[in-house]
């Protein structure tokens, strides 16, 4: 439900439709996004002895790797181009009468063959490029960091008290939380923070390549070298963070952090000029969605489960998504009571 929710959001914003356009349904099937952004992701995740030992690429072609990449490559490629077809056909259709509300396949278009800011024109690869970006960027992660804010708040029901009466006090009687609330929303913006920092949706970020040789704590790291931050590790770090493992909110009143890549001991986006540039727009999603959620509706476990029952492992891939689904019951907002009993915990 909550990826549907994330996919028809992209969608919107980058196809203008929720669906994706010509690329909504895929041989019939209108899950071939997550059924594609699976194939990726075990792709990505998995050893490939090019990306360590330059050479030796014909191991991947013996082991199938690198025929599954290319055949998922022709997947992806060709709902791109279908996508861009479609809007390029809508537009000469359009160029005599009223044109709809552009979306940002519209604008990368628009911007196909003119010199953009970097002095270069904008190749149909680039605009591919950024379709991907946002659609793998975008959906799964944002997904995966909700699933995990409402685990922990099922968790901690101290913390969710607390975020539910804030609800309350902002909202009122509105039948639900619109964008123009969220200013107002401080705790529920700290509670994303700590989900982030417990459960970045990346834990080692995307690999970087060093451009030039450096020494970091004594050990010479020559050009070309493949980096991967554990942005887990980081976020994590008793010597950093009091009570690492705790699910405290509050402690982001007191250290005045934020997730824009300036400071290197909280990276759930990355860091500096290579962080995630859909950061700011995820945060707004992740924001109105779990509002929505919590002031909607009351969240309870299944009879006979605790929250200290609550899994909490995590599953293997390049989005790190809960190994075991949370299961929640949604019941009317007055059917549900959050108690603080010690033996909740």
């Amino acid at each position: 439900m909550v990826f549907a929710l994330s996919y028809n959001v992209m969608c919107r914003t980058v196809f203008g439709d929720r669906h994706g356009g010509g690329a909504g349904v895929y041989h019939g099937r209108r899950n071939w996004f997550r059924e594609v952004m699976a194939e990726t992701q075990a792709i990505v995740a998995e050893f490939c002895a090019a990306d360590f030992f330059p050479g030796w690429d014909w191991i991947d072609s013996t082991t199938g790797h690198r025929a599954r990449l290319e055949r998922n490559f022709v997947v992806v490629n060709g709902i791109y181009e279908r996508v861009i077809e479609e809007h390029l056909r809508r537009g000469k259709e359009e160029d005599d009468g009223d044109r709809r509300e552009e979306d940002l396949v519209d604008v990368l278009l628009r911007s196909h063959g003119e010199a953009g800011d970097g002095g270069f024109p904008a190749s149909m690869d680039y605009v591919k490029g950024i379709m991907a970006d946002m659609l793998f960027g975008g959906t799964d992660t944002t997904s995966a960091t909700i699933i995990w804010t409402m685990t922990e708040l099922m968790k901690n029901p101290r913390v969710m008290a607390k975020l539910k009466q804030e609800l309350e006090d902002v909202i009122g009687n509105k039948s639900k939380v619109e964008e123009t609330d969220l200013e107002q929303l401080q705790y529920l913006k700290l509670v994303i923070k700590e989900a982030l920092r417990l459960h970045p949706p990346s834990p080692l970020l995307i690999p970087r390549e060093t451009l030039e040789p450096c020494k970091i704590e004594g050990y010479d790291i020559p050009a070309k070298t493949l980096v991967f931050i554990n942005a887990s590790a980081i976020a994590r770090d008793p010597k950093t963070w009091k009570n690492h493992n705790e699910f405290c909110p509050e402690r982001f009143d007191l250290v005045g952090v934020d997730s824009k890549g300036q400071d290197c001991n909280y990276v759930p986006f990355g860091v500096g000029r290579r962080s995630c540039p859909g950061a700011d727009f995820g945060a707004v999603v992740m924001e109105l969605v779990l509002a929505n959620l919590l002031y909607c509706f009351a969240w309870c476990l299944p009879d006979g489960m605790m929250p200290r029952d609550v899994d909490m492992e995590g599953a293997r891939g390049l989005t790190m998504h809960k190994k075991v689904p949370l299961c929640l019951i949604a019941k009317s907002k007055s059917l549900c009571n959050y108690s603080l009993h010690p033996s909740n915990f």
